[in-house]
């Protein structure tokens, strides 16, 4: 272990916080090659509680790449339905689409818990990655070559790069970095119960209730989760008191409003608050922060974990491309351009919905009244029923690594429950394919770069391009990008499927980054050079 503790000071990563967010983020930088020393201030694993439950069809696809999505995918409940009542009557059902194209369901339902369960059992085959537990982070410098990790007991770890994924107490962190957590926290509090009942007819749906007359003036919220249990959560006043509800009798009450008669048993139970904050830097030098470190959203939607995921992913490739040489630190920039206007856009939904749940003034409430008693008989209402918008890639659409296109332009934050059509900054289709080593169009992508050629184009011309770059860059990989395939859209998948699902036209050139997005889609080979260095953080000049 002292091997590859030596190599983590000199080209390796420290990960702060042995959550889900620092799990995934351990196991894609070790899949691509880079070791990685993972550490948490706790002395071992607690799996209490459900804690995060809904975990996003794009999230299953990154854990499947980094180890585990599949067996999460398989373990958890998919549900389909979303229903949303006011009072005592349905306004409407959602029905999310089936999957398509991709192999996950648009959401599954399992716990934290048994997540980082089947991450640890992932990070234990990976010889690249050593855990440290008790290792409370209590300060950290920076120099030109690393970071040092100092923890409490006097103890010190060295690496080149740190990724704080350290929660939402991490302030000590934050501290050390001297960055900002600005933002609100709510007043009302919310009491969540993870149940095991039998209730088959709520087994497959979402249900969300404004104003129950079991929960009058406030709102419920159930999820069904593995095992025949479902995670409650209650609205309630900031001076609720669990402790006195159990002891009175009022708890079982609550459950029984929902349940009825049925048998059941409370697996477990908190009280929480909460709080829409978001880091005014997402990269500070070495550093890069992440997850709930970095960002708290209101859980309506789902944008925590699912968001935590999405920094990890972004945050891995880059560190990777950079320790191995093949991009400059100016990479590590494009993770807070990029993270950030996630985070941005997470809290401007997430508090959209807050504030439609919990009214400010007598105006609002007003409006959200007569838009709720509405809604039932006017199509026109649902709309504006704001019950939280589901968890969603973010578009790198404005990036600085993103080329435009300027016959693709980007529409705008689409209808919920949907994607926008595939062009630069969108994350791509995840369409089955006929390669040797890969069946999915994003696990062929997550090897390095990749250039599709729609019918038409000058393959010959781009694989010409590209050869002259390795020349000059005076390695394997060349001075582009690093790993690097070329491929004909009809020889990944002969039935034309990935050409139809992306929208090719003849001619184009689709460049695809290695987390998946898309980085540009020209028609002339000669811009690959400029739209490469662009997407690698290297100064770019203009295509064509």
């Amino acid at each position: 272990m002292a091997d590859l503790d030596d190599a983590v000071a000199t080209r390796g990563v420290a990960v702060i916080g042995a959550g889900p967010v620092g799990q995934t983020t351990s196991l894609l930088l070790a899949r691509r090659g880079v070791p990685v020393v993972l550490l948490d201030g706790r002395p071992e694993r607690d799996p209490v509680g459900s804690k995060a439950i809904c975990q996003q069809r794009d999230v299953l696809d990154v854990w499947e790449f980094a180890g585990g999505g599949r067996r999460i995918a398989a373990e958890g409940v998919t549900w389909r339905t979303a229903r949303t009542f006011h009072r005592d009557r349905e306004l409407f059902a959602d029905h999310l689409p089936d999957a398509g194209v991709s192999e996950f369901p648009p959401f599954v339902n399992i716990s934290q818990a048994r997540v980082e369960e089947i991450l640890d059992e992932e990070i234990a085959r990976q010889p690249l990655i050593a855990v440290r537990w008790d290792r409370e982070v209590v300060g950290l410098a920076q120099d030109s070559s690393g970071v040092t990790i100092r923890c409490a007991g006097g103890r010190h770890v060295r690496a080149a790069y740190a990724v704080a994924c350290a929660g939402a107490r991490a302030e000590s962190v934050r501290r050390a970095l001297g960055v900002t957590f600005g933002g609100r926290s709510f007043d009302d509090r919310f009491l969540i119960c993870d149940i095991r009942a039998d209730l088959p007819d709520w087994a497959g749906e979402r249900r969300f209730y404004f104003d129950p007359a079991w929960n009058p003036g406030r709102q419920v919220l159930i999820h069904p989760c593995p095992g025949g249990v479902f995670r409650i959560d209650w609205q309630v006043p900031e001076d609720y008191d669990l402790a006195a509800e159990q002891r009175s009798g009022a708890l079982d009450e609550r459950i029984r409003a929902i349940v009825g008669d049925v048998g059941y048993d409370v697996v477990w139970s908190s009280v929480y608050r909460f709080h829409s904050r978001v880091v005014d830097r997402m990269r500070v030098g070495r550093v890069l922060l992440a997850g709930d470190c970095a960002h708290l959203y209101a859980p309506f939607g789902a944008r925590g974990l699912n968001s935590g995921v999405g920094d990890a992913d972004n945050a891995a490739w880059k560190l990777a491309w950079v320790l191995r040489g093949w991009a400059g630190e100016a990479l590590l920039e494009s993770y807070h351009a990029e993270r950030h206007a996630a985070a941005e856009e997470n809290l401007a939904v997430t508090t959209a919905t807050m504030d439609f749940l919990v009214p400010h003034d007598e105006d609002r409430r007003c409006r959200r009244e007569a838009v709720l008693t509405g809604a039932a008989s006017d199509p026109g209402l649902r709309g504006q029923v704001d019950s939280g918008r589901l968890a969603e890639p973010f578009w790198y659409v404005a990036s600085p690594l993103t080329t435009v296109d300027e016959t693709r332009p980007f529409a705008g934050r689409p209808p919920r429950a949907t994607v926008p059509s595939p062009g630069p900054g969108i994350l791509v289709p995840d369409v089955p394919v006929s390669v040797a080593d890969c069946t999915r169009l994003r696990e062929l992508a997550r090897s390095g770069f990749l250039v599709l050629a729609a019918p038409e184009a000058d393959l010959a011309a781009a694989e010409a391009v590209l050869t002259a770059g390795n020349r000059r860059g005076g390695t394997d990989e060349g001075e582009w990008t690093g790993p690097l395939r070329v491929l004909a859209a009809d020889d990944v998948d002969p039935t034309g499927s990935v050409a139809a699902e992306l929208g090719m036209r003849s001619g184009e050139l689709w460049v695809l980054r290695p987390d998946a997005y898309v980085a540009a889609v020209i028609t002339d080979p000669r811009d690959l050079g400029p739209v490469l260095r662009r997407a690698c953080g290297r100064a770019a000049t203009p295509v064509r």
